[in-house]
């Protein structure tokens, strides 16, 4: 697939680095790329299963022809080494101590506004679930999508927490692992245009995300969850590149 936006040479080199050894260890199986905009800013709004995904999610993010940017917090981005990497990558600062969560995210609108897909864990942190299904969201992808006006596009992906379970260090590189992407329609969230934005509607539109998360995995293994959903709010939180923190 041609590339649709021109990619940063940080991002290039990053990318001729980790391709081949990826092509070694994992398969791709990609479904549903027709619900991808063909054009303007949108939010990849993804499930969260293994510190590995990142990185398998940008290879994905790069294929149907887009720039792979995470949301990383805002110190990173003023380090000596890790600085030009982000910068150079165009990576989206978070202004994690801000005083209110939409000012932590006015980085993120702007790039949207400008036309550029973001991707972002509504989780924000990696699964706890047993079983690596999605657990309860935080409500930054929703209110990203709101405020810039954009479309806020589900992406379930599973495979990555076979090569590394989540919060282990013991990777399992062989056999050979599928990363399954499947991307949903853009989530409707006509009902919320034109209203005040309140906790109570992040919220709801932040649970319906996750359903809609939940009910693809379920297509994608042919099976439900046999648990409820965890409360994100409840799990000690880990942040990494990419992570939701509203």
């Amino acid at each position: 697939m041609s590339r649709r936006e021109r990619v940063p040479g940080m991002t290039r080199g990053l990318e001729a680095l980790l391709r081949p050894p990826l092509a070694l260890i994992t398969k791709r199986d990609y479904r549903g790329l027709e619900n991808l905009p063909k054009e303007g800013g949108f939010i990849f709004a993804a499930n969260h299963n293994s510190h590995v995904d990142p990185i398998l999610l940008a290879r994905f993010v790069l294929d149907v022809g887009y720039v792979p940017r995470y949301l990383a917090k805002d110190a990173l981005f003023t380090h000596k080494f890790t600085g030009p990497i982000l910068r150079g990558a165009d990576q989206i600062p978070v202004a994690r101590y801000s005083g209110s969560a939409s000012d932590a995210l006015r980085p993120t609108e702007d790039a949207l506004r400008a036309g550029k897909p973001v991707i972002i864990y509504p989780e924000g942190t990696i699964t706890r679930d047993p079983e690596a299904w999605p657990m309860s969201g935080r409500t930054g992808a929703v209110r990203a999508a709101l405020g810039a006006g954009v479309p806020l596009i589900p992406v379930c992906q599973s495979g990555a927490q076979e090569i590394l379970w989540p919060y282990t260090r013991k990777l399992k590189l062989l056999p050979r692992h599928t990363h399954h992407v499947w991307v949903g329609p853009p989530m409707d969230l006509s009902m919320y245009e034109g209203k005040p934005v309140t906790e109570e509607m992040l919220h709801e539109a932040t649970d319906r995300l996750m359903d809609i998360l939940t009910d693809m995995m379920s297509e994608m293994r042919g099976t439900r969850p046999t648990r409820p959903r965890i409360d994100v709010h409840t799990v000690k939180k880990v942040t990494k590149l990419g992570e939701d923190n509203s």
